[in-house]
């Protein structure tokens, strides 16, 4: 098991499907349906690239496991589980909001081994390999070092379910007097990949699923910064603060 091949597969496949979806998305309107709530959408451009990259994954290794946001959890026999989400950011590419991307990690026993995250509309690539130094279309990038909360931009997400929404809103009208300003994008993995590059100070959301998380939570890993688990907020799934230590400790007590 080379990371290296990993990764180098997963930048592949990657690019591959954004390829995909960037033609999607400057062709003709997509059919769309609901998933969780009326506001969870999901395109027909998800399930093409989702199938895409498993086509891929089963033909260049046909016993790992694979877990896709549209197509469930297949069992492999590698030790390798594929975290897939084909489409993140699924809302912003049916209104034409240029803020989407795919996101492909590799993990065993130990997490995340590889992270690639791709965004078809900027060609930009971040990737990392567990141990190693993460990068953008091939060159070293390094997080922000800030310290003081009151000078930082925070981004943040927000779940579909209204009742989360409404305690979410709740934190970050709590949080917004206390840093610089808080931005929301719509798109984990890129807020993930930003906050890894230095274009975001600081990032939390509560109720992540694991395909939104993986590839962008190892790439900020490998950037040197801190991940910590926050407790749900109202029914929400629990949650993460990624940032340097300090910073994320003068934000977390403003995230409860």
């Amino acid at each position: 098991m080379n990371p290296g091949e990993l990764r180098a597969l997963a930048e592949s496949v990657a690019r591959e499907a954004g390829a995909l979806l960037r033609e999607a998305f400057r062709g003709p309107e997509l059919r769309i349906s609901a998933k969780s709530t009326p506001t969870d959408l999901v395109s027909e451009a998800d399930h093409d690239a989702e199938h895409l990259i498993r086509e891929r994954i089963a033909g260049a290794r046909p016993d790992d496991g694979v877990l896709g946001e549209e197509g469930g959890n297949v069992e492999g026999s590698s030790g390798i589980r594929w975290v897939v989400d084909p489409l993140d950011g699924t809302v912003n590419f049916l209104f034409g909001i240029p803020q989407w991307a795919v996101s492909i990690a590799a993990e065993d026993a130990d997490g995340a081994l590889v992270g690639v995250v791709y965004d078809p509309e900027r060609d930009e690539l971040f990737s990392a390999e567990r141990g190693g130094l993460p990068t953008l279309d091939g060159r070293p990038i390094t997080p922000s070092t800030k310290e003081d909360l009151a000078t930082a931009l925070v981004g943040t997400g927000f779940g579909y379910d209204a009742e989360v929404r409404r305690a979410q809103a709740a934190v970050v009208a709590g949080l917004l007097p206390y840093c610089r300003d808080v931005r929301r994008f719509g798109a984990a993995a890129i807020d993930l990949a930003w906050t890894a590059c230095g274009r975001l100070d600081a990032y939390y959301e509560h109720g992540l699923n694991p395909w939104d998380l993986a590839a962008g939570g190892l790439i900020c890993q490998c950037a040197g910064l801190e991940l910590r688990p926050l407790e749900p907020v109202g029914p929400s799934n629990p949650g993460i603060a990624v940032g340097p230590p300090t910073l994320v400790d003068a934000l977390v007590p403003y995230l409860g």
